[in-house]
């Protein structure tokens, strides 16, 4: 399977605090905000802080989960089966348009396996507005 991107992303218990601290006193710059959450640029790396759902310590301490982009999320799901990797949550399109698997490492931290579709705005060039999506 091929990795195209990676990020981190964190489900803080004070969303407006953490942001706040990775913005104005950590000082990383914002690659994008998304009205429920805030991506950061953070070396060659992203870090995401999601403003939605709750921070989850069912699993451990790490209230986030690593965010890893693939080409083609159904065909990484079926390359995971067939290596006998448990899938923790199928495949599916989610209400903010992307589509995506969940597998738990054995610490139990959460991998989210994204596919970004075409029409996604990740896939727009925001520096000019009516620039077409890219592939």
């Amino acid at each position: 399977m091929e990795i195209l991107a990676s990020r981190m992303l964190l489900r803080p218990a004070n969303y407006q605090r953490s942001l706040s601290f990775y913005r104005d006193e950590i000082g990383l710059a914002i690659a994008r905000d998304y009205g429920a959450g805030t991506v950061f640029f953070a070396g060659q790396s992203l870090l995401e802080l999601a403003g939605y759902g709750e921070p989850d310590h069912s699993r451990g301490p790490f209230p986030g989960a690593l965010w890893l982009q693939v080409r083609d999320i159904n065909a990484t799901e079926a390359e995971l089966r067939s290596r006998g990797v448990p899938i923790a949550r199928e495949a599916r399109r989610e209400p903010w348009g992307l589509h995506e698997m969940h597998v738990i490492d054995p610490d139990g931290i959460t991998l989210i396996f994204v596919e970004v579709p075409p029409d996604h705005p990740l896939r727009r060039d925001t520096r000019n507005p009516a620039r077409q999506t890219e592939g």
